[in-house]
Parts: structure tokens; sequence; C-alpha cells
């Protein structure tokens, strides 16, 4: 599916995908219609009612198939974005058994990470141009630097530890959430949905053509619900982009000032829009 499509506030995308799904119905419809005729349209009759049912389960089966991959992703998404913004929270926190220029140095290297990812990396993951080959170099400096402090207490060394390890954590959620963002339905399973779609449509207006205003009601109501189906999965197919996307708040709330930041340089963007 296209990008702009994905960007579309849910209620024109709603627009879109229902007016585009009552057309491909209209469509059918009036192919349907045209050939039934003569000899066409007793064969069509004929057409056995019970063969609407599989159909519709066969759609149906679809839409869970594909379903199921974008709330798996959507999940792990979630799942990855919470576990880096914990894993950066333990960091600020233990910070502070380091204090005076340690802790001040680890704390504005976690905002300045938490403010790109938020401005910058977000961006790349709507686009799908994040990626993996670089590693943030503010978490660097920080693993870095974290391994380079002398604790002088044993507290010390169990917070060095746990930073480390935090901060590994930290960079693998990075990961994985970098790797989701690259998945979406691909147009093998789009193509398949809409197909099943269009042989279920088809077939009511076979079954019905002898009946306008039934075959007209029947592929109504099927084909609102061919919508609502598409609608609820293009608008959760793209983890990172659009309406309904995973946004960066917990990670934003780990450190109030980055926050405040973003929330400044969205409201400029607004005002220059």
């Amino acid at each position: 599916m296209s990008d702009w499509l994905h960007n579309l506030p849910v209620a024109w995308m709603a627009l879109v995908v229902f007016g585009a799904t009552y057309l491909g119905a209209a469509a059918i419809y009036a192919v349907v219609m045209g050939l039934a005729v003569g000899e066409r349209a007793r064969s069509f009759k004929a057409s056995s009612p019970g063969m609407l049912p599989p159909l519709g389960i066969l759609f149906g089966l679809f839409v869970a198939f594909t379903a199921a991959q974008v709330w798996t992703d959507n999940e792990r998404a979630n799942t990855a974005v919470n576990r880096e913004a914990s894993a950066l929270r333990a960091v600020v926190i233990l910070a502070a058994s380091f204090p005076g220029e340690p802790e001040t140095r680890m704390r504005a290297l976690i905002r300045r990470y938490i403010e790109e990812a938020a401005t910058q990396e977000w961006l790349m993951l709507a686009q799908h141009t994040a990626t993996l080959r670089i590693t943030p170099r503010a978490l660097a400096e920080a693993l870095h630097m974290t391994l380079a402090l002398t604790p002088e207490t044993e507290g010390q060394k169990t917070a060095q530890r746990e930073i480390a390890t935090a901060l590994e954590n930290a960079l693998d959620a990075r990961r994985q959430r970098i790797i989701v963002s690259q998945s979406e339905v691909n147009w093998v399973k789009w193509s398949c949905l809409f197909v099943q779609a269009a042989c279920a449509l088809a077939a009511i207006a076979m079954v019905h053509s002898d009946n306008q205003l039934a075959s007209t009601i029947t592929m109504g109501i099927f084909a609102t619900g061919v919508a609502a189906s598409i609608l609820l999965i293009l608008s959760h197919d793209r983890p990172f982009m659009g309406e309904m996307s995973v946004r960066p708040d917990p990670l934003l709330q780990v450190m109030p000032e980055a926050e405040a930041s973003q929330q400044g340089m969205d409201q400029t963007t607004h005002r220059q829009v």
C-alpha cells in the first residue's frame, strides 16, 4: 500500500477505503447484471447459494491471517519502546550513585539520545530508512563512560554493572523496534484478500441476479464488511506510520525536559505549517 494512504488521518482513510470498496462492488454488480441476459441469466441463477458461506469463511480466514501479523507487529513495537524507556529510566536513576559530573553527563547523554530518537529516528522508522548499521553516539558514549568509571564503594560497583546492563537493554530494544519498523503486509497478502473479496461479491451478484434489489442490499452489506476489515488492517499496518502509529511518548517521559523540548518543536512546526 502507498505511503500517502497510510499517512492519512483515519477519517480520510476510511473515506478512501469505503469509497473504493463501494466503487469496486458497483463495478462487479454492473458487469454481472450486464452479462445476466438470456442463457447466461439462467446459468447465473443456477449457481448454488451454498457457495456463499464458504467464500465468506475463506475471506474471514484471510482477514484473520493478515490481522494476526499486524497485531503481532504492533505489540512487538510497543513492547520494544516500553522496554527501551524502562532501561533508560533505570540508567537515569542509577546515575545518582555517581554524583557530580558523571551523573550530569550521563543525564545529558540520555536526554540527547531521547531527543534524537523522537525528532529524527521516529521519522526514519516511518519511512523505513532506519538502519542497524549505525549505533547511536549518545548511547555509545554513555556505555563507554560507564565502563570507564572508577567505583569507590560496593554500591557504586553494583550501580556500574546495572547501568551497563540497562544501556545494553536499551540498545537491544532499539534494534527490535527498527526491525519491527520494516514489517508490513506484503502485496501478495493484499492481493489475495482483494481477490477473495471480489469472488464473494461476484458470487452474491450471480446468485441474486434475478432480483436487483436483493443483490444491491446483499452486496452493499458484504462490501461494508470488506471495507471495515481493510480499514482495520490498513490503519495498523505500519507500526510507526499514520495516526494509529506507536509514539515515542514512553521515551519522552523518561526525561521531562526532553518531552518539553519535543513539545516546543512540535508547536513551532505547527505554527510554521
